[in-house]
């Protein structure tokens, strides 16, 4: 089982000041993985765990995104392989063009995924479309605001957070799912998974 996640790679909002002119300044701000990306790559190890499957991040971010510890940190949460494309023309696409982007990755890398799972929003532009789009792009299902996946054969179960209850939604994969926070508690950089990281493959186009 192939499992690919979209990470959006974000200013840490720590880092962000506010310039004289009232304008906000980005020049001292590290670049980190988007809070529900965190939980999209913890749904996605905890799933490749269960079902011998393996992990793919695919990225679309500015050249900063390049930062070594960015990357590491991502590879260190169970994932196997990283593909990024790093191009400061990025930073002005709209959530169209990114999902575009995504999508090219997946045909060049990751063609043969059983699922694709994303953070319900990124949390610099908030639009929760991206995952969407990828999966319009991709022409296959999508099943938005994930409390809860499981696996059942070649389909997947998920309850679909609404409002004050919630939906179960069942789809044959390949598929694409977008995640809440509330699915887990994502997992934290430790020592070893850090070793284990200079041993994955990093792509950076």
């Amino acid at each position: 089982m192939k499992i690919v996640v979209a990470v959006k790679v974000v200013a840490d909002d720590q880092d962000i000041f506010v310039s004289g002119d009232r304008s906000l300044d980005y020049s001292k701000a590290h670049q980190v993985i988007s809070s529900y990306d965190k939980n999209a790559i913890e749904a996605a190890a905890q799933l490749a765990a269960a079902n011998d499957g393996s992990v793919v991040v695919i990225s679309a971010a500015t050249t900063k995104a390049t930062d070594a510890k960015l990357k590491k940190d991502i590879l260190s949460r169970g994932v196997d392989e990283l593909f990024m494309v790093a191009d400061d023309a990025l930073e002005t696409a709209d959530s169209f063009a990114t999902a575009q982007v995504l999508k090219g990755i997946i045909d060049e890398k990751a063609s043969d995924y059983d699922l694709i799972i994303t953070g319900r929003q990124a949390i610099d532009g908030d639009t929760a479309q991206v995952g969407p789009q990828i999966s319009e792009h991709l022409d296959i299902p999508v099943i938005s605001y994930a409390r809860k996946i499981e696996i059942e054969g070649d389909a997947v179960k998920v309850q679909r957070q609404y409002d004050d209850r919630y939906h179960v939604v069942k789809a044959q994969m390949p598929c694409l799912i977008t995640c809440l926070a509330e699915l887990n508690d994502p997992r934290y950089m430790t020592p070893g998974g850090i070793f284990d990281a200079y041993k994955k493959e990093i792509t950076v186009w």
